[in-house]
C-alpha cells in the first residue's frame, strides 16, 4: 500500500481548504477534475481532524476512509444513488462533503450534528445507523424497493471487517446472494485482517474482473456452458470462481452469491476510480462486492501511532495530539466494575468474562491482562456471545456478560430461549445503563429494565453508586441458580470509599438511605444522588421525605414497598429507564394487594416516551425530568404544592 505521509500542522498556520471551501454538495466535488481529488482528500481529512478536535469524538475511522468517500461521492450519484455507512461513526467526511461543513463543530452536541447518520439530518443519510452490521440488509431492502418500483440508482453499503464478524451481515449477504437485485457492498478492511497486501497487480485484476467486458465475457462463457451437460456446467463455473478467488481472496464471497472483487488500496485514487466506475456501470443482474484495504487513523501522525487508532477521542490538540483529560474525582463505573469481577475470580476460578467486541469499553481489558484464558471476546456478535454463556453456565462456570444496555437489545431472543427458560445462571453486568451524553438516543441504555423484569426468574439489580456495584458483582458471583443483572451507568462514580472486595446482598432487599414522615421518595438505580438532592428541597419546604433505595427491580422488596406506601402521603419512584419498568412493577404490586385504594399518592418517574438527541447527561436528564428539581417539583405537584409558598424561615 502507498504510504502518503501525516499531515503535519503548525499553530502559527491558519487551516486553508481552497478545494474543499468550493464544495457544499457532491455536485459541486463532481464538477471537478478528476486530478484535484487528491487535494480535495488531503483537505477533506485536515477539516475532520480540525473539527474533532473541537468536539471530541470517532476520529480514527473516519481518517481511513477520506479517499473512499471522496471517491463515492465522485462516482455516484447521491443522493439518488444511496450510500450507505455501517454503524455511521466513520461518516464524518461524508457529512462534510453533504452539505453540514458549516454545522461540522456541533458534532455530537445539544443541537448539533449527531455523531452517526441520520435520516431526519440529511437526505444523504438514507438510513440511520450507529449500531453495526446493518447496511446490507437496509441495503438490499432498498434495492428491492427500488427493482419494484422500476429505478435504476444504484445502492452502495459501507461495511467495516470488524462489523463483518456479526451474524446479521452473513445472513444478509446469504439472502442477497440468492437474488438478482443489484447491490453493491463495499468492505472497508482496516485490519488487513481478511486481505493479503495489495498492488500493482491486483488492482489491475481488480479492474479487469470488474470491467463491463470482463463480465460480459463471462456471460457469455455461462450462456456456453450452460448448453452442456449439467455437471460438465457447474464444474467450468466453479473452476472459474475459485480461480479468480485465488488470485483475488474472494472465495468465500463468492460461495455466498456475491461477486467479488479486490483487494484494492483504499488509500489510492488512481485504483478506487475505475473499479467504482466499472461496478456502477455494470448492467449484469446481483450482488457484487468490493474489497477495499485501509488503515484507520490514515493521515494523522497521532493517531496512526496510537494502539486505538484514536477510534474515539475527548478534545485535543491538533499539533500534539494530546487529549484533555478532566481529572475524575472518583473512578468510573466500569473501571469498578472491572475491579470487583477481578476481586471475585481471584477467589472463584469458575468466573469467565465475555464481551462483544467492547474489551476496554467494558472493562475486560483489564481483566484478560489479570485472567486472559478467562476472558473471551466474541466479536460484533452479541447473539452468539449470550448463547456462549448459556454454554459455559451449563457445564458449571460462571459467566459474566459484559455488554451495554443497548447492545444487548440485539440478543434478546437468546437471553429468554437460551438463558431465561433454561433459568441458567448467566451474569448480565449492563454498561452504560441510563442516558449516555454525546452518542445520543442510539447508544442509550433506556430498555433493559422493562425487558428484563417481565421475564421469569431474573435477578435484576440497579447499582445507586460504586460501593453498591461492587455489592452487586459479588451478589451476582453468589447466585447460581437462576439468571441475574446488574445495571450501571456511563461515568465516574460519586467518590465513596471502596473495600477490596464487595458484599453478597440478601436477594430482593432494599435500604432506607433517609428516614422522613410525609414523602418517600424510592429509587432504583443511579439517580439516588438526584433524589437526596430532591429531599433537601423539599425539607426546605417543611416536607419530610424519606429516601429508599430498592436496589432489586426483580424480584421487589415488598415489605420496604408496602411500609413506604402505608406510612407516607406521596410515593415516588424513580429510575433512569423506560416505562414499563421498576414503576410499573411497584404499581402492579400495590394494586394487586390493595395500597392504592386508601387514597396514596404514587407518581412513577421515568425516562419520557420519547428517543432524547445527544447533549451533555446533565441537559438530558434535565429534559428527562430526573434530575432533583423536577423530582422534587412532581411531589409538590402530587400534594398540590406545585406553586407553593417559598421556603419557611428559619
Amino acid at each position: 500500500m502507498r504510504k502518503s505521509p501525516a499531515i503535519a500542522y503548525s499553530p502559527a498556520v491558519t487551516l486553508k481548504t481552497p478545494l474543499l471551501d468550493t464544495i457544499q454538495t457532491p455536485e459541486d466535488l463532481r464538477r471537478l477534475p478528476e486530478d484535484a481529488l487528491r487535494q480535495v482528500a488531503d483537505e477533506l481529512r485536515a477539516e475532520t481532524i480540525d473539527a474533532v478536535s473541537i468536539t471530541g469524538g470517532h476520529l480514527g475511522a473516519g481518517l481511513g476512509v477520506v479517499e473512499l468517500t471522496v471517491a463515492l461521492h465522485y462516482v455516484f450519484e447521491t443522493p439518488g444513488d444511496r450510500l450507505i455507512w455501517d454503524v455511521g461513526h466513520q461518516a464524518y467526511p461524508h457529512k462534510i462533503l453533504t452539505g453540514r461543513r458549516s454545522r461540522i463543530r456541533t458534532l455530537r452536541q445539544g443541537g448539533g450534528l449527531s455523531g452517526f447518520t441520520k435520516r431526519a439530518e440529511s437526505v444523504f443519510d438514507p438510513f440511520g445507523a450507529a449500531h453495526s452490521s446493518t447496511s446490507i440488509s437496509a441495503g438490499l431492502g432498498m434495492a428491492v424497493a427500488r427493482d419494484l418500483a422500476g429505478r435504476r440508482n444504484n445502492v452502495v453499503c459501507v461495511i467495516g471487517d470488524g462489523a463483518m464478524t456479526a451474524g446479521m451481515a452473513y445472513e444478509a449477504m446469504n439472502n442477497a446472494g440468492s437474488m438478482n437485485s443489484r447491490l453493491i457492498v463495499i468492505l472497508n478492511d482496516n485490519d488487513m485482517s481478511i486481505a493479503p497486501p495489495v498492488g500493482a497487480m491486483s488492482a489491475y485484476l481488480s479492474r479487469l474482473i470488474s470491467s463491463r467486458q470482463y463480465r460480459s465475457l463471462r456471460q457469455t462463457a455461462k450462456r456456453i456452458a450452460h448448453s452442456l451437460p449439467a455437471g460438465i456446467e457447474q464444474a467450468l463455473g466453479r473452476l472459474e470462481e475459485y480461480a479468480r478467488g485465488m488470485a483475488t481472496g474472494g472465495t468465500l464471497f463468492e460461495e455466498l452469491g456475491f461477486y467479488y472483487v479486490g483487494p484494492l488500496d483504499g488509500h489510492n485514487l488512481d485504483h478506487l476510480l475505475p473499479v467504482l466506475r466499472n461496478v456502477r456501470g455494470a448492467d449484469t443482474p446481483g450482488p457484487v462486492l468490493v474489497h477495499v484495504v485501509t488503515e484507520k487513523g490514515r493521515g494523522y501522525g497521532p493517531a496512526e501511532q496510537s494502539e486505538d487508532k484514536y477510534h474515539g477521542v475527548s478534545r485535543f490538540d491538533v499539533v500534539t495530539g494530546a487529549q484533555a483529560k478532566v481529572k475524575a474525582a472518583a473512578p468510573s463505573y466500569t473501571k469498578v466494575f472491572a475491579d470487583a469481577l477481578i476481586a471475585e475470580a481471584e477467589q472463584d476460578q469458575r468466573i469467565v468474562a465475555v464481551t462483544a467486541a467492547m474489551p476496554s469499553g467494558t472493562g475486560l481489558d483489564h481483566f484478560a491482562t489479570r485472567f486472559p484464558d478467562r476472558c473471551f471476546d466474541v466479536g460484533i456478535a452479541e447473539q452468539h456471545g449470550i448463547t456462549f454463556c448459556a454454554g459455559l453456565a451449563a457445564e458449571g462456570l460462571k459467566p459474566f456478560a459484559a455488554i451495554y444496555s443497548t447492545f444487548l437489545q440485539r440478543a434478546y431472543d437468546q437471553v429468554v430461549h437460551d438463558v431465561a427458560i433454561q433459568r441458567l445462571p448467566v451474569r448480565f453486568a449492563i454498561d452504560r445503563a441510563g442516558l449516555v451524553g454525546a452518542d445520543g438516543p442510539t447508544h442509550a441504555g433506556a430498555f433493559d429494565v422493562a425487558y428484563l423484569t417481565c421475564l421469569p426468574g431474573f435477578v435484576v439489580m440497579g447499582a445507586a453508586d460504586e460501593l453498591e456495584l461492587m455489592h452487586m458483582v459479588a451478589t451476582a458471583a453468589a447466585i447460581d441458580d437462576r439468571p441475574s443483572a446488574v445495571r450501571y451507568p456511563r461515568g465516574d462514580g460519586v467518590g465513596l470509599s471502596l473495600p477490596p472486595r464487595g458484599s453478597v446482598l440478601p436477594i430482593g432487599r432494599g435500604r432506607v438511605v433517609r428516614e422522613g414522615t410525609t414523602v418517600a421518595i424510592l429509587s432504583f438505580g443511579a439517580r439516588l444522588q438526584e433524589c437526596l438532592a430532591a429531599a433537601d428541597q423539599l425539607a426546605s419546604r417543611g416536607l419530610s421525605t424519606t429516601v429508599a433505595d430498592a436496589r432489586f427491580a426483580k424480584p421487589l422488596d415488598e415489605a420496604l414497598i408496602t411500609q413506604l406506601a402505608q406510612h407516607h402521603e406521596v410515593l415516588l419512584t424513580v429510575e433512569e429507564g423506560s416505562q414499563g419498568g421498576f414503576g410499573a412493577h411497584v404499581l402492579h404490586f400495590l394494586a394487586a394487594t390493595g395500597l392504592l385504594d386508601g387514597g396514596l399518592k404514587i407518581r412513577t418517574l421515568t425516562l419520557p416516551d420519547r428517543f432524547i438527541d445527544q447533549d451533555s447527561p446533565k441537559a438530558m436528564y434535565d429534559a428527562a425530568g430526573l434530575n432533583a428539581p423536577q423530582i422534587a417539583a412532581a411531589v409538590l405537584a402530587a400534594l398540590g404544592k406545585a406553586h407553593a409558598q417559598s421556603p419557611a424561615r428559619a
